[in-house]
């Protein structure tokens, strides 16, 4: 079986989700019955994943605890950041955990049911550095927009408004850790700003365009809105 790694980004406070989730990280908030982690790997497991990292910080502890009682298809690992390391910190920390040279990266607030093969298909076609999953939207202001050229290649990302059509970031990325893309003078730092949208110039990024079910529960009203949804897409 081919060799699929991943790694989830579990670490976040979850600051938003406060007056719904107080004393647990993002990651474990409980969407219909489970921790919304259960899903995520859920969903690595349908994919045929035989590796995940998690990216631990805040509250780590909750989150191993409850991993002591599950089992999964594939092997678990744990990157605890000592100190807060920011999201392109813990992707490279967590990226030493891992072994080949494809890894995708979920964000752990975000589920969004991309196909991973043909992500990968497109992503080893382009030769880029990383693969963004794109998801297609109407109508919002809460995200900002990818913009791609008729290639595929992203050549921009654009600030927060309202916009009538665009794509957004979905969270998924597939990454190649010998392009030397997380290459960053500090420990501390931002996947999302210090590397995508200030390398989108000078390095090769792709977007992987996907019309897959997308949330994200960084708000209360998504939290609830998946809390109704998952009911429905992981009957018991």
């Amino acid at each position: 079986m081919e060799q699929r790694e991943g790694i989830v980004l579990a670490g976040g406070l979850g600051t938003r989700l406060r007056s719904v989730v107080s004393d647990l990280p993002k990651c474990m908030a409980p969407v219909a019955g489970r921790p919304f982690l259960y899903y995520l790997l859920k969903y690595m497991e349908v994919r045929r994943f035989t590796r995940v990292v998690l990216a631990l910080g805040y509250m780590h502890e909750s989150v191993q605890r409850w991993l002591a009682g599950e089992k999964w298809d594939f092997e678990i690992r744990c990157s605890l950041e000592e100190t807060p390391l920011g999201t392109g910190g813990a992707v490279r920390q967590a990226l030493s955990r891992t072994d080949g040279d494809e890894v995708y990266i979920l964000n752990g607030d975000t589920f969004f049911d991309v196909d991973t093969d043909e992500m990968a298909r497109v992503h080893r076609a382009s030769g880029a550095a990383a693969t963004i999953a794109l998801k297609p939207m109407t109508d919002f202001s809460r995200y900002g927009v990818v913009e791609t050229d008729p290639q595929g290649r992203i050549v921009a990302f654009r600030e927060k408004k309202y916009c009538p059509r665009g794509q957004i970031n979905g969270g998924v990325y597939l990454v190649d850790k010998k392009s030397g893309l997380l290459d960053f003078p500090s420990e501390r730092f931002s996947f999302e700003t210090d590397i995508l949208q200030q390398r989108v110039r000078d390095c090769l990024l792709t977007g992987y365009a996907s019309d897959g079910y997308f949330i994200d529960i960084g708000i209360p009203e998504d939290y609830e809105k998946a809390d109704t949804d998952f009911k429905t897409l992981f009957p018991r």
